[in-house]
């Protein structure tokens, strides 16, 4: 009997495990619907937005959908480049 391969990992790749309706509510949530308009000239963003609608035309339009994905990554190195490092705690001197 042939073992099973094991799912495909991508610990690498933030979008992986992500569904689409997860990243536009999260770009909706740190944006808002204007600014997300503003930086992706999309009518779905712009014009009596919603997710449910933005959804249906981002499943439909490949190149909208990259644009979305890649403002995504953005806002997530931009959200890392924000939050002060955490250094480790300096250890005293030996005597």
């Amino acid at each position: 009997m042939p073992t099973p391969h094991p799912p495909h990992l991508q610990p690498r790749n933030p979008l992986h495990g992500l569904t689409l309706e997860a990243i536009v509510t999260a770009l909706v949530a740190h944006y808002g619907w204007a600014g997300l308009a503003e930086r992706i000239p999309l009518r779905c963003f712009s014009s009596d937005p919603s997710i449910g609608s933005s959804l249906k035309f981002l499943r439909r339009t490949p190149w909208a959908r990259e644009k979305v994905e890649g403002l995504y990554l953005f806002m997530l190195r931009d959200i890392r480049r924000a939050q002060p490092e955490v250094q480790a705690p300096m250890r005293p001197p030996l005597p």
